[in-house]
């Protein structure tokens, strides 16, 4: 898979209008502002190809990438307050929708700050794919704000703070140093190179 063949696809703002897939996606879920786009722009080598907005709460729609047909797909942000009761409805009706439908969501990256303890948002967003089966891995996003001290304490909190803590891929991610991008890629390698193992037993 080529990184650099990135492209924009198509954004969709209810459950209703996503398209039926058969592409494998990797999907992206995370609070407002938590650098989604930012790590997303990181994994494809490119600088805006995935719109970073400073005003939380600015995506509301799922918008779809493609590389070479795989798809990855950035989740519209939860928890800004300053979002209205019909739009909170509509976020959760359209992320909803596209985590339960019928998709070959290989793998969500749950992103989380690494600096704070983890919202209840995210809390119950991770507590909801550990519910339905669904694979993920959390990225901690932001590390290179924190000392080695304190990455130390925030390691230990999160074993507590996160449920399932100790069955939980996590990789700490920095969109200013590149950390964690070369892992998450190698995560999404190893996922296309099973499915490519499963063809040939199939053959």
């Amino acid at each position: 898979m080529n990184y650099n063949h990135a492209v924009f696809e198509a954004a969709y703002g209810t459950s209703k209008q996503l398209p039926k897939e058969n592409n494998i996606e990797f999907a992206f879920a995370g609070h407002s502002n938590v650098g989604k786009s930012s790590l997303l722009n990181a994994i494809f080598g490119r600088k805006a190809l995935a719109k970073v907005s400073s005003q939380p709460g600015k995506t509301a729609t799922v918008n779809f990438y493609d590389i070479d047909g795989v798809k990855f797909v950035d989740l519209p942000g939860y928890g800004y307050a300053k979002v209205s009761l019909n739009d909170k409805k509509r976020w959760a009706d359209l992320v909803e929708g596209y985590l339960m439908s019928d998709r070959d969501i290989r793998l969500v990256v749950q992103l989380v700050d690494s600096r704070h303890e983890p919202t209840k948002d995210d809390v119950q967003m991770i507590d909801f794919m550990i519910d339905n089966e669904m694979p993920f891995v959390i990225a901690l996003t932001k590390a290179d704000k924190l000392n080695k001290t304190e990455r130390r304490k925030r390691e230990e909190a999160f074993m507590s703070e996160i449920p399932c803590a100790d069955q939980i891929t996590m990789v700490w991610t920095s969109t200013v140093t590149g950390e964690g991008i070369s892992e998450l890629k190698e995560i999404f390698e190893e996922l296309l190179i099973d499915d490519d193992d499963e063809e040939l037993d199939e053959e």
